[in-house]
């Protein structure tokens, strides 16, 4: 098999990569191709998965409050959201800040040029009036070239409790590395879910209805399309474990038989054994004491908590310290 294209690329080094390790790992944004992306919008709509609805409560109720507290000075500003998805979360303060016209441009980013040309399609057909520059680049890279080339006030998004994507320490360098390129009346605004019921949380990863599991083994079935693999997927088993000591939920991909799995595009053969996992996504959940942590150490201050109704999420609005 030929891999041709730079995503290609970036995929067959991430598994090459991840499966040296011990315990083997596929890094969680594979997980996030046609195929799983639709199978998470049924995951977004489970009764089981609460973060969608209590976020999208968060953003109707106070979609006037955050535009006020983003509108500063009155000067124009970016809105840059890191992690945009299909963006209807995110339509909430577009539509509003537009009927209310706010000076401002929304600046997705996002490796893939394909969900970026997507979500552009979506949004100005809902918003027309919407001035939307897209930034087809990894993150670290976006936060650079966006502060060399524009230098209006910068307000950062990053919903979705994405943020629980990182562990602890990989969060604490991302948003530092957000801080430092932040002037002074720049904003950060990130989903945080809460620590809560541990049933709760483990229900929205192992729902009755098998989508998360379907969205964990479809990542099997993205190496076999496109790096010419040969998984089994009935050969593994879907495994996420919630810990409410530490607030981390795992998922693992389990294998229930001892088995190779040829990768064409590798030129590999990879022996599982029986039992053996593959580490597939972490989620992190917070407390407030956790948050006030990561804004000390990355020099931010907050500015406000936005929670649902039943205080399972919340929505933190940060600034950078004078």
């Amino acid at each position: 098999m030929l891999i041709a294209d730079h995503q290609s690329i970036a995929i067959a080094h991430a598994v090459e990569e991840g499966f040296a390790k011990i315990p083997k790992r596929l890094p969680s944004w594979l997980f996030y191709d046609e195929a799983g992306d639709k199978i998470f919008q049924k995951i977004m709509r489970m009764p089981e998965y609460y973060l969608t609805g209590c976020e999208y409560e968060i953003l109707n109720t106070q979609k006037e409050n955050l535009r006020q507290h983003f509108t500063g000075d009155g000067s124009i500003f970016d809105l840059i959201e890191f992690g945009a998805g299909d963006g209807l979360k995110t339509e909430i303060l577009l539509r509003h800040f537009s009927e209310q016209h706010t000076s401002f441009q929304y600046m997705p980013v996002d490796i893939s040029s394909s969900v970026l040309d997507q979500l552009t399609e979506r949004l100005l057909g809902a918003v027309p009036s919407l001035s939307i520059q897209p930034v087809n680049k990894p993150y670290d890279e976006a936060i650079v070239s966006i502060q060399e080339r524009d230098h209006n006030r910068k307000v950062y998004l990053f919903l979705g409790a994405n943020i629980g994507n990182f562990i602890p320490a990989d969060a604490e360098h991302f948003i530092a590395t957000i801080a430092a390129s932040m002037e002074p009346g720049d904003q950060l605004l990130i989903g945080f879910d809460l620590k809560k019921d541990p049933r709760l949380v483990q229900a929205a990863y192992d729902d009755p209805h098998g989508i998360t599991r379907d969205f964990n083994l479809n990542l099997l079935a993205r190496l076999n399309r496109e790096l010419g693999a040969d998984f089994q997927r009935d050969q593994f088993t879907h495994y996420p474990y919630y810990d409410p000591e530490t607030g981390m939920t795992k998922s693992y991909l389990v294998s229930m038989n001892d088995q190779d799995v040829h990768i064409e595009a590798l030129h590999k053969t990879i022996h599982f054994k029986r039992w053996e996992i593959i580490h597939t996504e972490v989620s992190q959940k917070y407390d407030v004491a956790m948050i006030e942590k990561l804004a000390a150490r990355t020099g931010l201050e907050i500015t406000q908590y936005y929670y649902d109704r039943k205080y399972y999420f919340t929505d933190v609005l940060f600034r950078k310290k004078s």
